[in-house]
């Protein structure tokens, strides 16, 4: 059993390998980390450290070679594909670097996709209603029946942001989701992820190497150490993004 049982992510001596021929490759080594819920956690590390990777495996979109992963006390090692991909689509949002917004469809209905595709879904109204609020929540009230590539690189990651939150996901996990903005609307989507965990008490857990990110989190997980690194202090230059 863990010793924290309130652990809404934990890994359990996680490693990773990969081949290349008869070539051993190992991007991760008994990686232990808890994260309570409602938490904002950021891993830092360069790139090439394995941060994606990590997190990859911790949400069940990939594999460990050894060691166990566990959601909500919940063991994915023990999880057939089609078991994770309900708790995938029921319990955690992502938001990744490159926003995977559906080039075909307006922002509005980017949003409403995964509840429209959920089993059991709710009525299209409904949906379309909760999706709006979404939109009006980050900022794009005006901008839900654009397609993405009317929309600039930070209203494409609000937008991706929302559609994150139309399940009303526990567990958050974002990939560098500050990594193709300017640093403008890099502070704009960071001050929306806080918002998540400071207030909406979701799990928010991000791997950047961005560390206005890692500044405004509850801990800071060093991926190369393996250490927790405590919350970094930020100074009110740093704060407004000046």
């Amino acid at each position: 059993m863990s010793e924290n049982s309130t652990a809404a992510i934990e890994a359990l001596n996680v490693s990773k390998v990969y081949w290349d021929g008869d070539r051993e490759l190992q991007v991760l080594k008994n990686i232990c980390l808890s994260v309570k819920s409602g938490e904002g956690v950021a891993i830092l590390g360069p790139s090439g450290s394995g941060k994606t990777t990590l997190l990859n495996i911790l949400s069940g979109l990939d594999k460990s070679s050894g060691g166990e992963v566990r959601l909500g006390g919940a063991s994915l090692n023990k999880m057939g594909e089609k078991e994770k991909a309900r708790l995938r689509n029921g319990t955690i949002g992502f938001i990744f670097q490159f926003y995977h917004l559906l080039a075909e469809f307006t922002a509005l209905e980017n949003v409403m996709l995964p509840l429209l595709i959920a089993p059991g879904r709710r009525p299209e109204r409904a949906i379309k209603e909760k999706a709006m609020a979404l939109l009006e929540r980050v900022g794009l009230k005006e901008r839900g029946s654009h397609f993405p590539s009317e929309l600039s690189g930070g209203e494409q990651q609000r937008a991706a942001i929302a559609r994150a939150l139309i399940n009303d996901p526990a567990i958050l996990f974002c990939d560098e989701p500050t990594g193709n903005l300017d640093r403008e609307m890099g502070r704009e989507i960071t001050a929306l992820l806080k918002d998540l965990f400071s207030k909406d008490k979701k799990t928010v857990l991000v791997v950047t190497h961005d560390e206005r990110i890692a500044r405004m989190s509850d801990r800071v997980w060093d991926i190369v150490t393996g250490e927790w690194t405590g919350t970094m202090t930020v100074t009110a230059g740093e704060a407004d993004g000046s």
